[in-house]
């Protein structure tokens, strides 16, 4: 009982400690950047050790890479949580769209995610992450929609990379200023441009 008590105390420790560690970095790269931002820093302003630092991560990268993926996680969570409710695929998708968009203008997260990210850790290990989040969302709503009817048939792996890099602009250009109700309009005129004519007919 008390080994177990011990186990949960730690995992909480941990927890708590990485917790610390990625608030205070995601503060401090988007403040400074992450080549300017130095591991000292990080340690000072969470309030723990540099030791503590090395314990959970390799480096100042692995903690960005950590950051990272918990920033895909919470949008992808955001997504499911919107769309789980939908009157049909379609649908989904349009709520799961306005839900990546308004998540990826959550506190810097664009930045965070589509800027820094592929420069510091590599297209491809960015590719990695969004494969488990953010893309597995959109693969499923799309495999969905199709296999309903709601959209026409496509080849899928073509579609997910068109629809990705078509939220990924969406994200970076309400970012640069234009103005989300104008991004969400023109993101559901092209999913309505995906639909099916019976889904047209109904929805018309």
């Amino acid at each position: 009982m008390q080994e177990k008590i011990k186990r949960q105390s730690n995992k909480a420790r941990t927890k708590q400690t990485k917790s610390a560690l990625k608030v205070a970095a995601r503060a401090l790269f988007l403040e400074k950047g992450f080549s300017a931002t130095g591991t000292q820093e990080i340690v000072r302003n969470a309030n723990v050790t540099r030791g503590a630092l090395y314990h959970h991560y390799d480096d100042k990268r692995g903690l960005f890479r950590d950051l990272v993926e918990d920033e895909f996680r919470a949008v992808a969570l955001q997504i499911d949580n919107s769309s789980r409710d939908a009157n049909d695929p379609l649908e989904a998708l349009k709520q799961g769209s306005n839900a990546f968009i308004s998540a990826m203008a959550n506190n810097g997260r664009t930045k965070l995610v589509l800027v820094e990210a592929p420069a510091i850790l590599g297209r491809d290990a960015v590719r990695t992450i969004e494969d488990r989040y953010t893309r597995k969302t959109l693969r499923v709503g799309l495999s969905e929609a199709m296999n309903a009817g709601c959209i026409s048939a496509q080849p899928l792996d073509a579609l997910i990379e068109i629809m990705n890099a078509i939220f990924d602009s969406a994200a970076l250009n309400i970012e640069a200023g234009i103005a989300s109700k104008d991004i969400i309009s023109v993101v559901h005129a092209i999913l309505d441009g995906l639909a099916t004519s019976n889904e047209r007919k109904s929805s018309s």
